[in-house]
């Protein structure tokens, strides 16, 4: 599913975020930090089985031990571990294997990413020239249709694999969508209207955009990523509603293939959800020298679609503090990049009980779902939710670890999931990614926790590898604990930073403190040195 992030107010729907596709967030982001769970949900509940507890049954009674709804990132996740338990399994797919991320998400706007990148590198003549490459007269040139096609290929073909993974291991999966009925175990395929009963729920319906009050979408000239996947045209200008993951990704995109951007952010700062320094820098590399500008705290009251060649699509947009008019826009098109919601809508959650918050369903760090939000809630027995619909960390990985947790703590052995740990990044070029809190909210943590933070730096200037490749801008910071030398968030911007962010997402998983990491052996040359250089810094010792 869409980059990175985090509950945000709908007020602030311009904040979006990533594909995770990237980090989102909640409502708005894919939560541009390591996005941490905010719906206040209590830890210590009572357990009921509410309106859907009737008379315990057999075993004999039940289809499958498990049933999941839902077969994305995180359905699919949890159907593999549940088989590996040598747990019967069935998966409601909705029609949709794969889910958001595969179809419609992180899977096909990487591939619009590679191409398009493609095109900016090669068009980039000072660049290659520095390499001693010379492009010849004519340039190049780019097929829409083409790159289109190598997205749906692409989404089709991981669809396709997830399909042939869920059979071969004896998954059984139901075409329709999956509803409950309000007693005890009973899912029923909401096409056909058969219930099916199992001794546990997954719920893993995923999220869908969100789309503001007063916009209009036609997904032709106003569209959300959704549309904005199919690459229908490239619109010669096109504004961007929301600077999260996802708005981000989609500018890269757009402007290498030849297209002015607008964004429009209704917060005060451009990318207002990653951290800030790395936001600054972001601004210099990915819209300062590109055929990108932005209004900052202004909301798109009404967005009113065009045709193509003929109308332009007409942008309102309101002062986001005073709520008077600012300015009008005409463009070509308009990408809503507003953020997701969750998809719980008509599952039969009234029906057992469970209360929602905008959509999202509570649960405990089991993955257990609550009645509510509230702090009196109570636990639905051997009823479970993961991924986007509970809000605690919009990304497709994040979605397959709560899977994962889940299903463990349906065999008996307790699980829960360490949210800080895990990782978050924007295919831009170059790459952000990130692990744990901004440097802001490190600082406040560290405050409150009675504990000193900690900062070093790496730069890609000074690594052999990213000067090799041209690619000299960038850094890596860390920060850590001073007094543990735990690493608590690391953020990096530069050249493949969505692959080097694993090794600091372990390093927190771990509780490595940075004078273990100073010591490990990096190869050179390679850019995983930029961390090196970090994590010496953070004790004192200079890397080569």
């Amino acid at each position: 599913m869409f980059a990175r992030t985090a509950l945000l107010s709908l007020a602030l729907y311009a904040s979006t975020t990533a594909f995770s596709f990237t980090p989102s967030s909640s409502i708005s982001t894919r939560a541009a930090f390591a996005p941490s769970t905010t719906l206040n949900v209590p830890s210590a509940v009572r357990t009921t089985s509410l309106r859907m507890a009737e008379e315990e049954a057999s075993d004999s009674e039940y289809d499958y031990d498990v049933i999941i709804v839902g077969c994305g990132v995180g359905g699919h996740g949890a159907a593999l571990h549940s088989r590996a338990q040598s747990l019967s399994t069935a998966v409601f797919s909705g029609n949709d294997v794969g889910g958001t991320c595969v179809n419609r998400g992180c899977v096909p706007s990487k591939a619009l990413l590679a191409a398009s990148g493609r095109v900016r590198d090669m068009q980039d003549a000072s660049h290659l020239e520095s390499l001693g490459i010379t492009v010849e007269e004519g340039g190049v040139s780019y097929s829409r249709e083409g790159i289109a096609n190598h997205a749906k290929d692409l989404a089709n073909k991981v669809k396709g694999n997830l399909e042939m993974s869920l059979v071969g291991l004896g998954v059984d999966v139901v075409e329709g969508r999956g509803v409950l009925t309000g007693k005890t175990g009973e899912v029923m395929d909401q096409s056909t209207g058969k219930v099916y009963k199992a001794k546990n729920i997954i719920l893993a319906p995923g999220s869908v955009p969100f789309v503001p009050p007063g916009v209009t979408v036609d997904e032709k000239t106003v569209y959300t990523s959704d549309g904005a996947l199919e690459l229908n045209s490239v619109p010669e200008w096109v504004a961007i509603i929301g600077s999260g993951y996802i708005g981000l990704e989609f500018s890269d995109v757009y402007t290498a293939l030849g297209s002015e951007v607008t964004f429009i952010e209704a917060m005060d700062d451009i990318m207002p959800t990653f951290d800030r320094e790395i936001a600054k820098l972001a601004e210099r590399l990915l819209i300062r020298d590109r055929a990108i500008d932005y209004r900052t705290g202004v909301f798109a009251s009404e967005v009113t679609p065009g045709i193509p060649g003929e109308k332009p699509v007409t942008i309102k947009m309101i002062d986001a503090k005073t709520k008077e008019h600012v300015e009008t826009l005409e463009v070509d098109a308009a990408m809503v990049a507003t953020g997701r919601v969750p998809n719980t809508n008509d599952m039969g959650l009234e029906d057992c009980g469970i209360e929602t918050n905008r959509g999202f369903i509570a649960v405990n760090d089991k993955m257990e779902v609550l009645t509510s939000h509230e702090d009196d809630a109570e636990v639905v027995a051997n009823v479970y939710c993961i991924g986007d619909a509970n809000g605690k960390m919009m990304l497709a990985h994040a979605a397959s670890a709560q899977g994962i947790s889940a299903i463990e703590n349906i065999v008996g052995r307790e699980h829960t999931v360490n949210h800080d740990a895990i990782p978050a990044a924007c295919f831009t070029h170059p790459e952000i990614a990130m692990v744990g809190p901004t440097e802001e909210q490190c600082k406040e943590r560290a405050e409150k926790e009675g504990w000193t933070m900690g900062k070093s730096q790496g730069n890609f200037r000074a690594n052999s590898k990213a000067l090799a490749e041209g690619e000299g801008n960038g850094i890596a910071k860390v920060l850590f604990n001073q007094e543990t030398g735990e690493v608590v968030a690391v953020h990096i911007i530069g050249i493949h930073a969505a692959d080097l962010i694993q090794e600091c997402s372990n390093a927190v998983a771990a509780g490595t403190t940075v004078q273990e990491l100073s010591m490990m052996v990096h190869t050179h040359p390679t850019l995983c040195e930029v961390l090196d250089e970090a994590f010496k810094g953070a004790v004192g010792m200079s890397a080569h």
